[in-house]
C-alpha cells in the first residue's frame, strides 16, 4: 500500500498487500508470450519447417542417396570433427585469455580486450583471406613452415585454424563476466587452508566457471558447424579431403538441386540439435550438482 493510501485509510486499517506485478514495465504475461511465440515462429520455426517440408518431397531412397554418398559423409566428418576440435581448443585458450583479462593489469590491456572481438566484426571472407595470406606456402608464416613439410593451408589444418579464429570470442565473452563476479575470498581461504594452486583451481574456481565454459563451448561449436566464408578460402575445398558440408549445400543449390541441398541441411540440423541437447543436459546436470554441493 502506498503512503497516501495508508494515510487515508487511518492507523487502524489493515494493510492491503500490493498486487503482484502491478508495477510491471512490460505488458502482461499473455501478451508478451504471444509476441514471443510469434517472433520465434517467424524467425526460427517457419524457415526450419520449410527446410523439412522441402526434404519430404524426396522418397526415402532419394533422401538416403543424397545424404549418404561418400563425398557427403566425408564432409560430415570434417565439419563436425573440425568444429569439435576448434571448440575444445578455444575452451582451453579462451579460458586463459579471459583469465588474463580479468586477473591481471598490464599496458595495452584495453587494446587486447578489443582485439578479442575482431572475429565478430570482421566479415568472414576477410578473415579467410587474411588467414590464407599468413598461412599459405608463400605467406608470412607458411613460407617458414613449408620447407619442413608443415602445411597449414589448403587442407584440414586450415579448416581447424579458421574455425578457432572465428569462435574464440564466444568462449572468452562467456567466461569473462563469470570470472569477474567470482569471489576471490574463496580462493584466498583455500590457499590459507593449505590448498595447492591446482586444488584451488579444480575445487574452487572450476566448479564456478564450468557452466559458463560449457555454454561457451556450445556457442563455439554451433558457430563453427555453420561457418562458410572464412573456411572456403583456406581449406582448398578438395573433395573427400578438405570439403566442408556447407560447401556441399552451396554446390547443390548452384546445380538447382534444392531437395538434395535441404536433405543434407536437414542432417546437419538434426546432428547439431542432438549435440546441443547433450551439452545443455550437461549444463543442467552441472548446475544441479553445484546447487546440491552448496546446500
Amino acid at each position: 500500500m502506498s503512503a497516501a493510501a495508508s494515510a487515508l485509510a487511518g492507523p487502524g486499517a489493515p494493510a492491503t498487500p500490493m498486487r503482484r506485478g502491478s508495477a510491471r514495465v512490460l505488458p502482461g504475461f499473455n501478451l508478451t508470450l504471444g509476441y514471443t511465440l510469434l517472433y520465434l515462429s517467424l524467425i526460427v520455426l517457419i524457415p526450419l519447417s520449410a527446410l523439412l517440408f522441402k526434404t519430404f518431397t524426396l522418397t526415402w531412397a532419394e533422401f538416403w542417396a543424397a545424404v549418404s554418398s561418400p563425398r557427403v559423409v566425408a564432409s560430415y566428418k570434417l565439419t563436425f570433427g573440425a568444429s569439435l576440435a576448434a571448440a575444445l581448443v578455444n575452451v582451453v585458450f579462451g579460458l586463459l585469455v579471459a583469465w588474463v583479462l580479468v586477473r591481471y593489469t598490464f599496458p595495452g590491456k584495453k587494446i587486447v580486450d578489443a582485439m578479442v572481438d575482431l572475429p565478430f566484426a570482421l566479415p568472414t571472407a576477410v578473415a579467410g583471406i587474411a588467414l590464407t595470406a599468413v598461412l599459405a606456402g608463400n605467406g608470412w608464416i607458411g613460407q617458414w613452415l613449408e620447407p619442413y613439410g608443415i602445411q597449414l593451408a589448403f587442407n584440414r589444418n586450415g579448416v581447424v585454424i579458421a574455425l578457432i579464429f572465428v569462435t574464440l570470442p564466444f568462449v572468452v565473452r562467456t567466461v569473462q563476466p563469470v570470472l569477474e563476479d567470482a569471489e576471490r575470498e574463496l580462493e584466498e581461504a583455500a590457499t590459507c587452508l593449505g590448498a595447492t594452486r591446482w586444488q584451488t583451481f579444480s575445487r574452487v574456481i572450476l566448479p564456478t566457471i564450468l557452466p559458463a565454459l560449457l555454454t561457451g563451448f556450445a556457442l563455439a561449436f554451433a558457430r563453427a558447424v555453420g561457418e562458410y566464408g572464412s573456411v572456403v578460402f583456406i581449406a582448398g575445398n578438395i573433395p573427400m579431403v578438405s570439403e566442408i558440408t556447407p560447401l556441399i549445400i552451396i554446390g547443390r543449390l548452384e546445380q538447382y538441386d534444392y531437395a538434395g541441398a535441404t536433405a543434407v541441411a536437414s542432417v546437419m540440423l538434426g546432428i547439431s540439435f542432438v549435440l546441443l541437447l547433450v551439452i545443455n543436459g550437461l549444463q543442467g546436470w552441472q548446475r544441479r550438482r553445484a546447487a546440491g554441493n552448496s546446500q
